[in-house]
């Protein structure tokens, strides 16, 4: 779009050229629908775009997490590690995206401002931060569950002279930290890669902690070509084994109760889990270990017992430790060598809880202790997870409402795939949806084949406007929430549910995803669309 007056038409328009609008453009593509994505950055990959941080990866098997609808791209396509590291999954992104010349439908450097329902024409007008339009029957959102960067609420925060980065808009030339002082703020799943990795370079650093996190084992390693091909031929048994399980990875939980066992079997079942890459030890663990207080006290007393011994200091230990949640409540990072780190002398650990952050300035952080110089500040700080993405945006439904103020006191969805009050808004990987307790692309591809499906439906049904009734919207959030009261982690504060400190307004308990799990939700999703699609108004 090059004329600012100008209005571009389509029949549908995406925001997001990350994995879930790369493949909903192939599929509406397919279709013969005339289909625009409109996208923020300069290319496609969405979190592997903008996340280019030192130790950046997958925290799911690469070949779980691939796409499994193209049988060309998982012949052509070769993992190099069991988890992949960004470079490569951006070049995966950048694979798919030449296999299926998918930039021609795509507008880079688009960032979407605001977007309103035009009720009279049955149709969304989108428009952009400087100042473009553009109008399309259909407005459907794959912006991603993390993919709104939160900076912390600390005075002075663009006082620093020296350089400085958040971890999620890493910027794209190289970075070195050789011979330089260097601050981490933030302990959560993209600090603990990013220290780990800087630590192995850095002058001196200093990582500024608030909320120690239970950290396990990645465990990875490299494909060899024989083992990529031995992959490569159990892939329809992999995936066959993703769409079963709960998450859609490859471990499924143990059937028995952790007290079906001996206290010496379950130590026995705890080591053999720990010693297996990836999710095991948090997703293969005993079924009632995220769901009952004792059993999960069994398996956070384990990692705190592993966690003590990888550390020469035990009062350093006590600070590295969570105490106010169990193992598994909050979504786990994995790691590679994180909790060594802490036994270099290079390295310094600041707990918040003690010394808190007071201001930053011109040359470093000040804390309620002393003043730290630094030559570069490292803002792990992560997201306003699955709705800020959507709060960024003024969205504008039926009769002037505001989503942003409708979700003012947690979202409420459809199926996390359609809000009532905005028609034709289509949300994937939305919130109250399986895909944000997800191996996300597993969770993609059922989404987008649902979204696929029903507008294929309504353009031979000749309909033209689809909306969740008020009673489906409801009786779906109540199952939300009722999925959600079963497990520990509606008990922690965390971005699964709703709690974030560095945003304004976020500091009621809610639940964002949906604890049923992805069997159950697909199963829901093909009865819905079995019964006419139930639950929607098709006009």
């Amino acid at each position: 779009m090059t004329n600012a007056a100008a209005v571009e038409r389509w029949d549908a328009i995406v925001v997001g050229a990350g994995l879930s609008g790369m493949y909903q453009l192939l599929k509406l593509r397919q279709m013969g629908f005339k289909v625009r994505v409109y996208e923020a950055g300069s290319d496609v990959g969405g979190t592997w775009y903008w996340n280019r941080y030192p130790g950046c990866r997958f925290d799911s098997e690469s070949w779980t997490y691939g796409f499994s609808f193209s049988e060309e791209v998982l012949k052509e396509w070769s993992w190099s590690e069991h988890f992949s590291g960004q470079p490569d999954n951006l070049r995966y992104c950048n694979f798919l995206a030449d296999k299926f010349d998918l930039r021609r439908d795509i507008t880079f450097g688009a960032r979407v401002k605001a977007a309103a329902w035009h009720d009279a024409a049955d149709e969304w007008e989108v428009t952009f931060e400087d100042g473009r339009r553009a109008r399309a029957r259909f407005l459907i959102t794959a912006l991603g569950p993390l993919s709104a960067p939160t900076m912390p609420v600390i005075p002075g925060a663009g006082d620093f002279k020296g350089e400085s980065f958040h971890t999620g808009l890493w910027p794209h030339h190289p970075v070195s930290f050789e011979n330089k002082r260097v601050a981490v703020i933030g302990t959560g799943a993209s600090g603990v890669q990013a220290i780990t990795e800087i630590a192995k370079t850095v002058g001196h650093l200093t990582v500024f902690q608030r909320t120690p996190n239970w950290c396990t084992p990645l465990r990875n390693s490299r494909i060899e070509p024989a083992e990529m091909a031995a992959i490569r031929a159990r892939y329809a048994e992999i995936f066959a084994q993703c769409r079963d399980n709960w998450g859609c990875f490859i471990h499924t939980a143990d059937p028995r109760h952790a007290t079906d066992v001996t206290p010496e079997e379950r130590e026995a079942f705890f080591e053999k889990l720990y010693a297996m890459p990836g999710f095991a030890f948090w997703q293969g663990n005993f079924r009632d270990a995220l769901t009952d207080q004792a059993a999960n006290d069994a398996m956070t007393a384990f990692v705190t017992k592993k966690i003590r011994a990888r550390l020469n200091d035990q009062k350093l230990a006590d600070k590295l430790i969570p105490t106010n949640h169990g193992y598994g409540t909050r979504r786990v990072p994995l790691e590679s060598g994180y909790f060594e780190v802490y036994n270099q002398p290079n390295v310094k650990l600041v707990d918040l809880r003690e010394t808190p952050i007071e201001r930053i300035d011109a040359t470093g952080i000040r804390t309620s202790d002393t003043h730290y110089d630094f030559d570069m500040i490292i803002f792990a700080t992560g997201f306003d997870a699955i709705t800020g993405a959507f709060d960024r945006i003024d969205i504008t439904g039926r009769g002037g409402r505001k989503l942003r103020d409708k979700w003012a006191d947690g979202p409420h969805t459809y199926l996390g795939l359609n809000v009532e009050g905005f028609p034709n808004m289509l949300t994937l990987v939305g919130p109250h949806n399986a895909a944000t307790f997800c191996n996300i692309p597993r969770c993609i591809e059922q989404n987008v084949d649902f979204v696929t499906a029903l507008l294929d439906h309504m353009r031979h049904k000749g309909q033209t406007r689809v909306e969740a009734t008020p009673e489906a919207e409801e009786t779906w959030t109540e199952h939300v929430y009722e999925t959600g009261s079963k497990l520990l982690a509606m008990q922690v504060d965390s971005w699964i549910t709703g709690v974030n400190k560095n945003v304004a307004g976020r500091q009621k308990r809610t639940f964002m995803a949906y604890a049923g799990g992805a069997p159950k939700y697909r199963q829901k999703c093909e009865e819905i669309a079995a019964n006419g699609y139930e639950g929607f108004r098709l006009q």
